[in-house]
């Protein structure tokens, strides 16, 4: 039985197996899934996530699914804080835990800083949010004479909190990121395994696309009508998602009925290549595990 003091973390890219693969482990070892997917989060978004269905919840249990309405905000600070009480709670019980989902920023929480701690002022967001992206940049070349390290002058999200943080600090932002780099990582108390799952790049295309037409099939339309009176379009990280963005496109006439799978499948595609961009440049090196070939008694071994 695994100990409640380790937290094992299986990840993967979309459509690879984690489900079942996470379950199968969970039962052998008397464990509970946490999740680390950012879509799960959210109440009523069921299709369109492949949320675990109501049996497969049963066969284990799992925390931080079904925490959010559709329209309210979810951030990486209020994760890591909810997900420490559910660690606590298991190590009072000496349950051993599965972290598993395939959301990179989130999952990058367990082994490094990703938590901001520069409290940014109203009136501050506020100035900032008047500028354009030139004066955005303008500011923060003044306020930073020795560069602007490694930040994405293009993305103008990336450039406001950029701005935000030294006009709230009073600091450059090669200060800021040096405090940054130095806090301690929010799990740092736990040793953590970690494996991804992995299957062909065709065998996974075909597992997308069967998976795109069950979800059609299954009711995801009827479920974008659903929650599009809830709120879900006021909530980027939702009404983003893939799935749901292109099915609101095709409700608003901007998307052929005829043409809904294949754009699905391939935003999925470009989702599925910057999963594995992300799992190889952000997190801990760790092993590959073929999906198709799991020995479920050593899916950690190797980690």
């Amino acid at each position: 039985m695994a100990s409640s003091n380790v937290i094992h973390v299986l990840t993967g890219c979309t459509a690879v197996g984690k489900t079942e693969t996470a379950l199968a482990w969970a039962e052998a070892n008397h464990a509970e899934i946490l999740s680390c997917d950012s879509l799960l989060f959210y109440r009523g978004m069921n299709i369109g996530t492949a949320k675990p269905s109501e049996r497969e919840l049963a066969r284990v249990p799992h925390h931080l699914i079904d925490i959010c309405a559709p329209a309210a905000a979810m951030d990486i600070a209020r994760y890591v804080m909810m997900a420490k009480e559910v660690l606590r709670d298991l190590a009072a019980r000496q349950c051993p835990v599965l972290v598993v989902g395939g959301s990179g920023f989130y999952l990058k929480a367990f082994f490094a800083p990703v938590v901001d701690t520069v409290q940014v002022p109203a009136e501050v967001r506020q100035r900032v949010g008047a500028l354009t992206l030139a004066g955005a940049m303008a500011e923060l070349h003044r306020l930073n004479p020795d560069g602007l390290g490694g930040l994405d002058q293009a993305n103008p999200r990336r450039v406001t909190r950029a701005l935000e943080r030294c006009l709230a600090s009073g600091r450059t932002l090669r200060d800021l990121q040096a405090d940054f780099a130095a806090q301690p990582a929010p799990f740092a108390g736990y040793e953590i395994k970690l494996v991804e799952l992995a299957r062909p790049p065709d065998e996974l295309e075909q597992r997308i696309r069967m998976r795109v037409i069950q979800m059609i099939e299954a009711g995801l339309i009827a479920e974008v009508e659903h929650l599009l009176p809830l709120g879900m379009g006021n909530n980027p990280s939702a009404a983003g998602a893939i799935g749901y963005r292109e099915v609101q496109a095709m409700l608003d006439g901007r998307l052929p009925r005829e043409a809904l799978v294949d754009e699905i499948v391939r935003n999925t595609r470009s989702l599925v290549k910057k999963q594995r961009t992300w799992f190889r440049t952000q997190l801990p090196s760790h092993p590959q595990v073929p999906a198709a070939e799991v020995a479920i008694d050593h899916l950690f071994a190797g980690s």
